[in-house]
């Protein structure tokens, strides 16, 4: 599951009482107030800025439907950099962090390859093979049941505290739309109940990270936001679910309403959703973990024994458990991260926004043009943000989500623009020198902000691919199975093959 999977905790309870659920609200507080005097006061990491990669990988066996391998080939495997998700058909690769400057990504490039061609042949090994996709398009309602979920206690506890908390089946109810009618295959309307949180392992993501000092924190949080619509609309990958053409980036809405454990009255009430993109600008990381805390009661309320503020006055660095157990269980599209390292803590914007794949340079050309643009909207004369309502950042980011390049994105200065046009006329030399300034090379930048160009100029996301080549099976005479079969051959064998999607053939 995102993000759970590494807060570290081990849990091994069903069932919690309410004296536990009281427990661990005021614990929750308690680390907030520790962490408000270590910013105050407490010294934290201020070495060059680390970043960090996490690609969650979808199985497939020789009908190139999910395969329940996951346990097996984690074991072939046999390696610190892979780990189990939620669904039995899901792996995770999580990659060392590391500094921008230099060839540092073009290094980390080869490592994605190297890692995931590590894992494609213990895959086979055990009869499957690796799909990095956003949803695997081959997905179909009989898969999505408890049994196909990981055998791990803590996602048996999820899913049991989830339902529990929901009182009522999964429902997922997401409408496709194609208001420029530019993809033959016609958009479609999807309702389904599930018995357990299975759906929400049918999203497979790129998760970047982003290591800052407390005092920059809350800029480059609300940089982060500005540019998520951005992000979805030129790296879009998800467009099919249980057979359905749904959006452009199907993973936003179904891992909100798969996450969702809002009854209906509640959701009229206005409670807010346990995915969520926020609701305001920030000016401290503590504005995030206050919100969760003031919001959102516990999912799965552990306690530990230390006191985070005694930690503190006996001038140790708190591990802050409850408050990460609670942030873990709250899913931002760009989540706070407090961490410790070599004994000294800091703090991380996790963006959770873009799906996997297609290949290892379109994952990396997605990141770097992240990260150039995070620093230079940061170190602007005036924030993006202080003339851009939350807001129209929230709607740009549903609309992209929605409809890929094809839905027009409100932007400060240049009005409501198309996003290819947005990114090719302004974001991309914002994003080169964004790069320059953190100390990437110059032909690092070159290769990957190429890829962002050249994905805009053909008008081509893995989206828009997968779209077009199920189109062309079915023109064929392929009904809708068996062209998600023939396209998602296809993918792999591009994927693989690591050419960026705009340069992928066409049936």
């Amino acid at each position: 599951m995102e993000g759970y999977a590494r807060m570290g905790q081990d849990v091994d309870r069903i069932t919690f009482s309410r004296r536990d659920r009281q427990r661990y609200r005021a614990k929750v507080q308690r680390c907030i107030d520790a962490l408000a005097v270590m910013l105050r006061d407490h010294p934290f990491a201020r070495d060059e800025p680390m970043t960090g990669i996490e690609v969650e990988l979808n199985l497939v066996d020789d009908e190139l439907e999910p395969s329940l391998a996951g346990a097996d080939v984690l074991r072939a495997i046999d390696g610190s950099e892979f780990q189990s998700e939620l669904g039995r058909w899901n792996l995770e690769l999580n990659l060392p962090p590391r500094p921008l400057p230099g060839d540092e990504w073009r290094h980390l490039e080869h490592q994605l390859l190297g890692e995931l061609a590590t894992a494609q042949a213990k895959a086979q090994d055990c009869g499957s093979q690796l799909a990095v996709i956003g949803i695997l398009p081959t997905l179909e309602h009989r898969h999505l049941v408890p049994e196909a979920l990981s055998a791990d206690e803590r996602y048996t506890m999820l899913n049991e505290q989830m339902l529990h908390l929901r009182g009522e089946p999964i429902r997922l109810d997401i409408a496709g739309d194609d208001p420029s009618g530019r993809h033959a295959v016609a958009p479609q309307h999807l309702v389904a109940d599930f018995d357990s949180i299975a759906p929400e392992a049918a999203c497979t993501s790129m998760q970047l990270h982003l290591q800052l000092h407390p005092e920059s924190f809350a800029g480059y949080w609300n940089a982060a936001q500005c540019v998520a619509g951005v992000q979805l609309a030129v790296g879009a990958n998800s467009p099919f679910l249980l057979g359905s053409r749904l959006w452009a980036e199907t993973r936003i809405p179904l891992f909100e309403q798969s996450c969702d454990v809002r009854s209906v009255e509640l959701r009229n009430q206005g409670v807010r959703p346990r995915v969520w993109f926020g609701e305001r600008w920030i000016t401290s990381i503590l504005d995030l973990f206050a919100e969760n805390g003031r919001y959102f009661p516990g999912l799965m309320p552990v306690t530990e024994d230390t006191d985070p503020m005694e930690e503190l006055r006996a001038g140790r660095v708190p591990e802050l458990d409850e408050l990460r157990l609670h942030n873990g269980t709250i899913w931002r599209w760009n989540r706070p991260v407090y961490d410790i390292a070599g004994g000294v803590p800091h703090v991380r914007v996790e963006n959770r926004v873009l799906p996997a794949g297609p290949t290892a340079v379109d994952m990396v050309a997605n990141a770097l043009f992240f990260y150039g643009l995070l620093r230079v909207l940061v170190e602007a004369d005036r924030p993006l943000w202080s003339s851009m309502s939350f807001e129209a950042a929230e709607e740009n980011f549903t609309t992209a989500a929605r409809h890929g390049m094809e839905g027009p994105l409100y932007w400060p200065g240049s009005g409501w623009i198309r996003p290819d046009e947005l990114v090719l006329r302004k974001l991309l030399p914002q994003a080169a020198e964004g790069l320059a300034r953190w100390g990437v090379a110059r032909e690092v930048t070159d290769r990957y902000l190429s890829v962002i160009e050249q994905r805009c100029i053909t008008r081509r996301t893995g989206a828009s691919w997968q779209l077009d080549t199920v189109a062309a099976l079915e023109q064929r005479g392929a009904d809708r199975p068996a062209a998600l079969r023939g396209m998602l051959d296809r993918y792999l064998r591009f994927s693989t093959a690591n050419e960026p999607v705009h340069a992928w053939d066409q049936l």
